[in-house]
């Protein structure tokens, strides 16, 4: 039952979320004032955390999908005793520097499971995250050591569920029953602009539970009982996923409580004066939390250093019964990879004949994940097209709800140990859902979809690359090379877009081997999510013999080929399909006497984070001749090939026809090449 003490807690959240608020004069008090009590019900009465170790593996995650509610989440874990937010943290709301920003920026030591933020993301990341929990049980667990057993709990708001992303992941979450996915929907039926019957009128419940989810709901969302009662249901359901609707007032208890003026703006003084008026709270101390109340919480610390004890010790005994299960486990919780699994990267010979690098990926791919076991993923329903399938690695699916002829290509088992995720054609939701899975730990995921398709996942790869999540992007069907699909399939503006996230790394590779060489990197990468961006058209491999290693990929750009020792009259860069084109021009303009250098530069981003000594010398800045060709936009390229410099991409949408006429129509073909190289040095 509550005590006055619980009550006494719950107002302290409200009151120390307002003057967070207040002192910055930034921020949003509506849910804060509303929500308190869901948030106070899940961290002291629901989930297993410990304060004192953020990043206790086993513990339960909890995602703010509404993140705009960030001055809860943070003065949460204040009062619940994560060292690293400080009641100074707190005062420092929105401020430079500060780990509290105005919405919440991933960092597990303060303990932060996610950026959130964009609606809808938390939603569909926390999918993510109870996949890997599901996952690495049905890999892991044995009877009697349940060593993998967490939940994923989110707060959601009326903007989570309007958006898109979160009717994909919902979908999806509801067809794989990831019974501990539990979320909190704060139903207060106002949102920024006004109340959501002006724009949201569906019936939620029928919603979700027409995606196969349990629905429960909260008539009085001031009632913790009710809530926590509603919460013991849905961790019984072990089935499926559910969604706990929660009617509560936004702004409760101040002057502007019920109405969209709550939502978004720091109340004025005297209305500061009249809330705290409200629940008899002091009007003149700011950020006061009495100390009966810190103590209470702070029991949090001892109740999480005795859970994560308990579960040290199932494990060592788990470790004494399973040692090579164990030791895989805990080598897949410490990210550390398999001794010999770069030996497992094939070499291609030329005489392996032309292979489109998408071809290329899917055999380097199936190499390491024979030897990587953290490799998991999938693709938005392409799987024939991009060549991701892990092959008898099995499909992700719950127990019991597909049979082997509904499989598809994937072959090899059907249940939560499968390592092939079926995401559907639900891009964004499939780059959200990648991110729960890194952030959650102990997997590499991966997505796939044609590169054209990557805007559909853009807000995904975007808070990925925030986050520096270590996620793998597979986008194939690279160019206008795409062909008979035509423009809608053709991008061209993609990897100048793309190229501008802070973060990305984006890989094009020139053949098989630096595709190789790109998986390699990928697999290595810390600090954000790699994108690699491979043809669908076949591609010649290049004679290693003649020209220069793919091991020279990492760097970003490399010399290939060279007039060396001599000092090249003219540089031409170039990336992906369009490197076997600058090596012809090579071949015929040094038949010409023209002294020729050709630089493969798959990563501009690789490139960039090369000491200034090794990139002055791929690109001196004495040769001032200089042509770069790549099937997309043309912009940015300048910055490499300078004033006096020549870019051949494309930039207008492409058109419906065999992809090798598309490229030659557009200007992308080695006769072009060729010939804007002798007008640039004026031998035309």
């Amino acid at each position: 039952m509550s005590t006055n003490l619980d009550q006494l807690a719950v107002t302290t959240l409200r009151m120390l979320a307002l003057d967070t608020i207040q002192k910055a004069n930034s921020g949003h008090p509506g849910l804060p004032l509303g929500a308190a009590p869901l948030t106070y019900v899940l961290f002291d009465r629901t989930m297993k955390f410990n304060p004192r170790n953020p990043a206790w593996f086993d513990r339960d995650r909890f995602i703010l999908s509404a993140g705009h509610g960030s001055a809860l989440l943070y003065s949460l874990l204040y009062l619940y005793g994560y060292e690293k937010m400080t009641l100074e943290e707190l005062k420092n709301f929105r401020q430079w520097g500060s780990k509290t920003p105005g919405h919440p920026e991933y960092d597990i030591e303060c303990g932060i499971e996610t950026t959130t933020g964009p609606l809808g993301q938390g939603f569909a990341t926390g999918v993510g995250m109870a996949i890997a929990e599901a996952h690495l049980a049905a890999r892991f667990n044995r009877p009697g050591f349940e060593i993998i057993n967490h939940y994923t709990y989110a707060l959601v708001s009326d903007g989570d569920l309007m958006e898109g992303v979160a009717a994909e992941a919902a979908s999806l979450a509801g067809h794989l029953k990831l019974g501990k996915l539990i979320y909190l929907f704060d139903n207060n039926r106002i949102s920024l602009s006004g109340e959501t019957a002006i724009c949201f009128t569906e019936d939620i419940k029928k919603r979700f539970e027409a995606c196969g989810w349990q629905v429960l709901e909260v008539l009085n969302g001031n009632n913790l009982e009710e809530i926590q009662e509603a919460i013991e249901k849905a961790k019984a359901c072990t089935d499926a996923p559910s969604l706990i609707m929660v009617s509560t007032h936004i702004g409760y208890g101040s002057p502007k409580q019920d109405t969209f003026h709550i939502h978004g703006s720091p109340l004025k003084p005297e209305e500061v004066i009249e809330t705290k008026k409200f629940y008899n709270w002091p009007a003149d101390k700011e950020f006061y939390v009495p100390d009966e109340v810190l103590q209470h919480t702070r029991q949090a610390v001892e109740r999480g250093e005795r859970a994560e004890k308990e579960w040290k010790e199932l494990f060592e005994a788990y470790a004494q019964k399973y040692p090579e299960l164990a030791k895989e486990l805990k080598d897949l919780i410490a990210g550390i990879l398999p001794e010999g699994w770069e030996e497992a990267i094939p070499v291609f010979k030329p005489e392996d004949g032309a292979m489109a690098t998408r071809s290329a990926g899917g055999k380097v791919l199936n190499a390491l994940a024979e030897k990587i076991s953290a490799l998991i993923g999938g693709s938005a329903d392409l799987d024939p097209s991009t060549n991701t399938v892990l092959k008898g690695k099995g499909s992700f699916q719950a127990p019991g709800v597909c049979n082997p002829n509904t499989q598809g290509i994937v072959d090899g088992p059907l249940g939560y140990e499968g390592r092939n995720i079926a995401f559907g054609v639900r891009e964004h939701a499939m780059g959200a859902i990648l991110n729960g899975i890194a952030l959650h730990g102990g997997l590499i995921p991966f997505g796939a979809t044609f590169f054209v398709f990557s805007d559909y996942m853009r807000p995904a790869v975007r808070i990925a690359a925030l986050s520096k999540c270590k996620t793998i992007y597979v986008w194939t069907h690279d160019s206008v090379g795409v062909g008979e699909d035509g423009p809608t399939h053709q991008p061209v503006e993609h990897l100048a877009s793309l190229r501008a996230v802070p973060n990305l790394v984006l890989i094009r590779p020139a053949d098989a081997n630096e595709v190789a060489q790109a998986w390699r990197v990928a697999i290595k990468h810390q600090g954000g999510p790699v994108g690699l961006v491979l043809t669908r058209q076949k591609l010649p491999i290049i004679d290693r013999k003649k020209y220069a290693s793919a091991e020279n990929l990492e760097k970003g750009a490399y010399v290939i080929a060279d007039c060396a020792p001599e000092e090249p009259q003219i540089i031409i860069i170039a990336t992906g399909s369009e490197v076997h084109l600058a090596l012809e021009a090579y071949e015929k303009l040094s038949a010409e006497g023209i002294k020729v250098r050709v630089v493969s530069m798959p990563s501009w981003e690789l490139f960039e984070a090369q000491s200034a000594e090794y990139k002055a010398s791929v690109l001196p800045e004495k040769v001032k001749k200089r042509i770069a060709i790549e099937a997309g936009s043309t912009l940015g390229w300048h910055k490499y090939v300078g004033e006096e410099g020549i870019v051949i991409g494309i930039d207008r949408f492409g058109a419906s026809a065999p992809g090798k006429e598309v490229l030659e129509k557009l200007g992308i073909s080695t006769e072009n090449l060729i010939n804007k190289a002798r007008e640039l040095l004026g031998k035309k």
